[in-house]
């Protein structure tokens, strides 16, 4: 499928997919939204697919924020469709995708861009990179998850700051926070990214998606960790991967999954 807003490449079972909107700093607007939301749809459900990997194009942005012009005249009820739709489609979606999303940032991502990278399972910045939550200066809050998902990753005070005072943090201020696991040169981003998810290829997919789900839950209201956690354990013992698994560990040769 072709996509007017989005790159997508497809390698040994990872998939790159570039936000391609350089003229506008890869900023979001309703077709890159409705964009995203298509793509990922597809990836969960390719099973040539096992980790997905989200950055933008150029050197400058990763996504430098939502297109202000397309809705600086929304109604009260224009802008509630909007956050709703937007967190619905893609935010949220992302962030409870079976398969792990690994945010690859490189340079701005502020606004609905951070909201994007934060949405994705862990981040991996370039030294140039910058990133904050600059929606306050606008007579707006962040609506896309910022004000929840950022007090998860650094806690609310820093959170609070950032939100309140509309500041932008750099790539080592935002490792030191938490915010990103790693920050490495430029030219390193993507093949850093791609050793990630070649690690996490070796490892059993249906695990991988239960981890993800287990891990999520202890950030939902109305959610037992635990519990969940419990569950998804018990599950694992009956698919073919935790037999493949152990079996390949008790005969010291490598795993051949398949994610069931």
């Amino acid at each position: 499928m072709n996509y007017e807003n989005l790159l997508i490449a497809i390698e040994n079972q990872i998939a790159i997919v570039t936000i391609n909107r350089p003229e506008k700093l890869n900023a979001l607007n309703k077709k890159t939204i409705t964009d995203l939301h298509k793509a990922f749809k597809l990836l969960n459900k390719n099973n040539e697919v096992r980790v997905i990997i989200l950055t933008g194009s150029g050197e400058k942005a990763f996504v430098a924020g939502a297109d202000i012009a397309e809705f600086s005249n929304y109604t009260i009820e224009e802008g509630t469709d909007l956050a709703a739709t937007g967190q619905e489609k893609v935010f949220d979606f992302i962030e409870n995708l079976k398969k792990p999303v690994i945010a690859a940032v490189n340079g701005f991502a502020l606004g609905g861009g951070l909201e994007l990278a934060m949405a994705c399972h862990f981040r991996i910045a370039s030294e140039n990179a910058k990133m904050g939550l600059p929606e306050t200066s606008l007579g707006l809050i962040p609506g896309y998850g910022g004000t929840q998902r950022l007090p998860q990753l650094v806690g609310k005070g820093r959170a609070m700051e950032m939100i309140l005072t509309a500041s932008m943090i750099s790539a080592e201020e935002a490792v030191s926070y938490g915010l990103v696991n790693r920050v490495v040169p430029p030219v390193e981003l993507l093949p850093v990214c791609m050793d990630i998810a070649l690690k996490i290829l070796k490892n059993g997919p249906y695990a991988i998606s239960k981890a993800i789900k287990a891990v999520n839950a202890n950030a939902k209201e109305g959610k037992n960790g635990f519990d969940v956690e419990i569950k998804a354990f018990g599950k694992c013992f009956g698919t073919h991967d935790f037999t493949e698994g152990t079996t390949a560990f008790l005969e010291k040769r490598k795993a051949d999954f398949i994610g069931k």
